[in-house]
Order: C-alpha cells, then sequence, then structure tokens
C-alpha cells in the first residue's frame, strides 16, 4: 500500500477548475464579464510561464466569494458542476484513481485551486483526501483572504507535510501524478513521479529523467 497523490487541473480533468469557474461567474452576471475575463485570461497565462504571482492571484479569485453567502455560492457550483466540469472529467483517470484504490493506497488530490472551487469535484472521484489553498471562513461567510499557506509549488510540500504529520501517512513509495512544471518540487519528492498532458517544460524534464508520460485524454 502506498500514497497515490494527484494534481487536479489538466490532470485529473480536462481543463482548469479555477479558470472555468471565473469564466462561469462572468457568464452568470456575477462579475464584470469583460474586465473579470481580462485578469483571469493574464493570471491563467502567468501561472503557465511559471510566473504566477500566488498572493496577487488569489486576492483576485477569491474576492468575488466574499461577496456573496454560502447558500448563493452553494446553488452557483452546482451549476458549475453541470456546465463547466462534467464534460471534462476523465474516464481514464478515473481508472488509474479506482486502481489504486483497490490495491488499498490512500488517495489524495494536492491542487493550487480553492477547496470552494475543488472539493466537489475531488468527491466526483470518490477521493476523501484533499489539499488545496484554503480560503478564509468567518461567520460562515468567505472573507476573499487565504488562511494559512496557499498550496501552491513549494507550499503543497508545505500541505503535505503538515498532513502527513497529522495522518501518519507515509511518503516512502508514494506517486505523484501532475501536468505541470509548477509541481516539480512535488515530482522530487516522490519515488514514483508520473507526469500527466505534461506541459511543454516539464515533458523536457521528464525525458531528461525517465519520467512515465501519460495521456488520460
Amino acid at each position: 500500500m502506498a500514497l497515490a497523490i494527484f494534481d487536479l487541473d489538466k490532470t485529473l480533468i480536462n481543463g482548469d477548475s479555477d479558470f472555468l469557474w471565473g469564466e462561469f461567474m462572468s457568464e452568470i452576471g456575477v462579475v464584470d464579464a469583460d474586465t473579470y475575463q481580462v485578469k483571469n485570461q493574464y493570471f491563467f497565462d502567468q501561472y503557465a510561464l511559471g510566473k504566477l504571482d500566488i498572493n496577487e492571484y488569489l486576492e483576485f479569485c477569491l474576492e468575488p466569494l466574499s461577496q456573496h453567502d454560502m447558500p448563493t455560492l452553494n446553488a452557483w457550483h452546482q451549476r458549475f458542476m453541470q456546465d463547466k466540469i462534467n464534460d471534462i472529467l476523465l474516464p481514464k483517470a478515473q481508472a488509474v484513481v479506482d486502481e489504486h484504490r483497490a490495491k488499498g493506497d490512500t488517495l489524495l488530490v494536492i491542487t493550487a485551486t480553492n477547496s470552494f472551487v475543488t472539493a466537489p469535484i475531488v468527491e466526483r472521484y470518490g477521493i476523501d483526501n484533499l489539499l488545496a489553498t484554503n480560503p478564509e471562513v468567518k461567520d460562515n461567510q468567505f472573507t476573499g483572504k487565504v488562511l494559512g499557506e496557499p498550496c501552491f509549488q513549494q507550499g503543497k510540500i508545505i500541505h503535505l507535510k503538515q498532513w502527513l504529520e497529522q495522518t501518519g501517512e507515509s511518503i516512502k513509495g508514494a506517486y505523484f501524478y501532475s501536468d505541470s512544471h509548477n509541481d516539480l518540487p512535488m515530482l522530487e519528492l516522490v519515488d514514483h513521479p508520473v507526469i500527466v498532458h505534461g506541459d511543454d517544460t516539464l515533458q523536457k524534464i521528464a525525458k531528461q529523467r525517465d519520467w512515465p508520460s501519460l495521456d488520460w485524454h
């Protein structure tokens, strides 16, 4: 038995849930479509280049959550799952998740995208453990701020080490599946790094290091 860790966006799903949530909010009129989509695309491009200022981005994407109550946000998220997520779930990804489960491996998703957006998607794959960027909540209302360290790049390792201490799980023999060179610190940490739909930078590194590369499309 081992730990099977999965990135979410562009790995378990054929798209980026954070970007799609911004698109969804623009489409239903929660944010100004023109200005929000321009900024959303800018941050998406910065992430792809490995130049994302995570704190600046989180200030941008969490602010709209603070403007609405939880019942409203949860209702919107149900529509979001139907409109944006259901069609980009990957059966081949589900098969790998199920294979690890059948072996008795512990399943974990670790993602920079905030837990409000990602938790229902992770549940759809039948994965109980999620490490994500946590939006701060006070009096059952999002504040627009981050609680603790963003779960991004080295922050993923911080979250993972805290989780390992809390659960008693071991990193020995662990797998990590990811598409992004932003996850290189995590890929280097585990015994079994696996590239899924790797970006150009990560594909080059994977080839140099003889890491397996998969396509779940």
